[in-house]
């Protein structure tokens, strides 16, 4: 007999900015309405089959704020707003962010949905009905396959398929919010069958080994350039693990027995910290039993449990297929389910005969397990059907196997097990922590987490208890491993900007929280010019105007300029802020920035706002910060001119010459000097200074 332990890990970054409340990205919802409930639900069909789902706990508490509709989401608003009123900013939003779902899985399949891609594709108008339609299909290709097929109403908006009505958005609505409900008390109900195992991860999903010590990197890359003994933290780690299992107690109403470490992140001390708070099992990737065993891998040896550590300090361990996974993960999702499923349990069925006929694998009743470890939706989306069919012929293939069990994590790693005193310190991926701590950008971010957490240890119990606790949940928060994912050249998507920002205001929240200046380097950007060692040359100039500043301006004035808007999918106040809209010119001796907003004139007047220009070194050393002052004077002046607040500011001033790069940001301030706003919302006015003979500028902004 084989065993085969299935473990399905949940979780989402923590897109939620505790200082406005903010959820940036709309993933944790739509995973939610897609994925969270159906994978759960698709169990009660199969009740033979024994699985574990890892549900991390910062993924829990959004569920819980979508679920409750008190998460405050863009994406939702903008979706729900009454398609006649949208602006011509939230229209933007709404073509640039409703097509995210992959098309031929998600969007082919409907054919008006398709009809609207074809239209954003080739720049067509689009009217009030077609926006409409747009809100409607972008959340309804997203709704779970499962409920949308048993859902009249569901039903009823997929036949008719265009000229949706503002009651339909509502009704849309309504079946979100009761799927949402439903979610984390089906993995509840589940759970209390026996059949399935919930284990849990760190709260935020830090990388433990790096939180111990982030010298463990050095491990496998000696050569890095982070610095040594940059962070050694292991009390935070425990902070993280006891959080979590306080977390999953109080909603699933028992404590985890297991715990799958972020990213499946191991150490000798994460080993040792896992025995300390009481956890009975945890895995990683058979790469890295691969490296701690120093031989080649075998059936024999990967196909069953180990009991790691020393010294009385060990937990049990399995190891995942990494073939098997990722099969699951990348292959399967272009075959034909019922052949994807035999072609698996095909796996299964061989790799358990490869292990039984190892000399001496049976006589002390050990049996051959395979660990299959993987995300439980990110694969889905790109599957026919969510992947249903998939699971469906998956789990019904397992059921009916007569030489397969399935089992729990708790299950795979009960019984008999080898020993193995010590593990080499490393991830699923690639078996060591280079995606989190090998790039510059990389180093850069943690050297900002180390510095932020010696400010809290010096000024912590100098500070109020309410405001100390917000300070350590934004560290806690800061110490996710899906911050320093996306930095460096490893991975990249549509939204690292707003990643790189987010992680940069959860630490200034940290200094404010604590009555502390905040760094100047955490209003600029980690996300280097260039993804890798080569940079990028900085942008031509091409276009030159010199506005008017001390009257009301004329369209001539700004004709050449560049406007920002608060980029698609960026953060910003969901009450707007003190600059709504921003407008940037250049001539060959100055840079100008036009700002306008409702009370922004009145502010400044008032001395409600103020301005610093915060210029960035680029290829030099620290950035510089320059206070905008009132005109007339030399230096960064602002004045009213009509409708706006002009800014001018002198390249002599910020010691630029024709031809240097120039990375720039504003500042908003308020009465007291804190920081409101950044403009861009993420990102830099980023140029090159135009040269003598040039009448024009290129912008990247």
């Amino acid at each position: 007999m084989t065993r085969v332990a299935i473990l399905w890990h949940m979780h989402q970054p923590f897109y939620e900015d505790l200082a406005t409340g903010e959820h940036i990205l709309p993933w944790v919802r739509l995973h939610a309405i897609k994925d969270y409930w159906g994978m759960a639900a698709l169990l009660r069909e199969f009740p033979d089959v024994r699985v574990t789902f890892n549900v991390v706990p910062s993924l829990v508490v959004q569920i819980q704020a979508f679920a409750e509709d008190r998460a405050n989401d863009r994406y939702l608003a903008i979706g729900l707003s009454e398609a006649a009123s949208l602006s011509l900013t939230e229209q933007e939003f709404l073509l640039a962010n409703g097509f995210h779902a992959p098309v031929d899985r998600m969007i082919r399949p409907y054919p008006r949905y398709f009809e609207l891609y074809g239209r954003r594709s080739h720049r067509a108008s689009w009217t009030t009905e077609d926006l409409r339609d747009l809100q409607v299909w972008h959340k309804l290709a997203w709704m779970d396959p499962d409920w949308l097929a048993n859902d009249a109403r569901l039903r009823s908006l997929v036949l008719t398929g265009r000229n949706y009505t503002e009651q339909d958005k509502q009704v849309l609505r309504a079946v979100e919010l009761e799927l949402l409900q439903a979610t984390l008390p089906m993995y509840r109900q589940i759970a209390a069958t026996g059949r399935v195992e919930l284990s849990t991860s760190p709260f935020y999903h830090p990388i433990l080994p790096l939180l111990c010590d982030s010298d463990v990197h050095r491990r496998s890359h000696p050569q890095t350039t982070l610095p040594e003994k940059l962070f050694a933290r292991p009390g935070d780690a425990v902070e993280q693990l006891r959080r979590a299992r306080a977390m999953h107690e109080q909603v699933f109403g028992s404590a985890p027995r297991g715990v799958w470490p972020s990213e499946g992140g191991l150490s000798d001390d994460v080993i040792g910290l896992l025995h300390q708070e009481g956890f009975g099992w945890t895995a990683t990737d058979q790469d890295i039993l691969a490296r701690s065993l120093e031989q080649p891998l075998s059936a024999d040896a990967l196909y069953c449990a180990y009991e790691v550590g020393a010294d009385g300090r060990q937990v049990r361990c399995v190891f995942r297929d990494h073939e098997l996974s990722d099969r699951i993960g990348f292959v399967y999702q272009s075959w034909d389910a019922d052949a994807a499923a035999r072609d698996f349990v095909a796996r299964v069925r061989d790799a358990g005969r490869r292990a039984s006929s190892a000399p001496g694998r049976n006589a002390d009743g050990e049996a051959a397990t395979v660990s299959v470890i993987l995300d439980g939706e990110n694969a889905w989306e790109h599957y026919p059907d969510g992947g249903r069919p998939f699971l469906r012929a998956l789990y019904g293939q397992l059921q009916a196997a007569l030489d397969i069990d399935t089992v729990t994590m708790s299950e795979a790693a009960s019984g008999p097990a080898r020993r193995l005193p010590t593990i080499y310190p490393g991830s699923w991926i690639n078996s060591d922590f280079y995606i989190w701590a090998g790039h510059r950008d990389d180093h850069r971010a943690w050297a900002q987490l180390a510095a932020a957490r010696l400010a809290f240890d010096r000024r912590a119990f100098e500070t109020c208890p309410e405001r100390r606790a917000i300070a350590w949940e934004e560290l806690l928060i800061a110490e996710g491993s899906d911050w320093f994912w996306w930095y460096g050249d490893d991975h990249s998507s549509d939204h690292d900007a707003e990643f790189d920002e987010l992680f940069r205001r959860h630490l200034r929240n940290v200094y404010q929280a604590l009555d502390e200046d905040v760094p100047t380097e955490l209003y600029l950007t980690n996300i280097s010019s260039a993804r890798g060692s080569v940079s990028k040359p900085p942008p031509r100039p091409i276009s030159l105007s010199t506005p008017r500043l001390d009257a009301p301006s004329s369209f001539a004035d700004w004709c050449g300029a560049v406007s920002i808007e608060s980029p698609a999918g960026s953060m910003q106040r969901s009450s707007g802020g003190a600059v709504e809209r921003l407008r940037l010119a250049v001539d060959r001796n100055r840079l100008f920035l036009r700002l306008e907003g409702a009370d922004l004139r009145a502010g400044v007047a008032a001395g409600r706002f103020a301005f610093d220009l915060l210029v960035d070194a680029v290829d030099k050393a620290d950035p510089v910060r320059l206070e905008i002052l009132p005109a007339p004077g030399d230096g960064p002046r602002w004045t009213i001119g009509g409708d706006a607040v002009h800014i001018a500011v002198p390249f002599v001033t910020l010691r630029r010459q024709a031809g240097d790069p120039l990375r720039a940001t504003l500042l908003v301030l308020d009465a007291e000097r804190r920081v409101v706003e950044q403009h861009p919302p993420s990102g830099a006015i980023d140029l090159q200074v135009p040269s003598r003979h040039l009448s024009a500028i290129h912008w990247r902004v």
